[in-house]
């Protein structure tokens, strides 16, 4: 069987390394799941997630000329389709932002002069 960048495949996880897992692959050959393809979020710990003999699904992602094949769990779940984040928000021009921006600097600045004048005794002057 011809191992195929794209192709989903189930495999047996045979060995477990600090840096990834083995998956054996239908066929006799073993690809490597860098750690980092294991799961959407970091993981510290690949013994977390799987442990030799597990079957799990998995994509290949690269087959070097060497024969050696780069596998991800993470990429071959099926996942819906992301909306857009900003559904919902409501948008705001440019200049409505800026606006709002000055008007917060302005009453910050005011609170930061008042605070500031009264510890300084009134106005900044100086006493002689």
């Amino acid at each position: 069987m011809s191992i195929e960048v794209g192709s989903k495949l189930q495999g047996k996880v045979t060995g477990i390394t600090n840096f990834g897992a083995f998956v054996e692959l239908p066929g006799g050959s073993t690809g490597l799941v860098h750690i980092s393809e294991v799961a959407d979020n970091y993981v510290k710990d690949i013994n977390e997630h799987l442990k030799v003999g597990d079957q799990v699904e998995v994509k290949v992602i690269n087959v070097e000329k060497d024969g050696k094949i780069g596998l991800s769990i993470k990429k071959a779940k099926d996942r819906p389709q992301a909306r857009p984040r900003n559904d919902f928000r409501t948008k705001e021009t440019f200049e409505q932002k800026m606006n709002k921006f000055l008007k917060d600097s302005e009453d910050r600045l005011s609170s930061l002069k008042r605070n500031t004048e009264s510890k300084r005794g009134g106005r900044g002057a100086r006493r002689g």
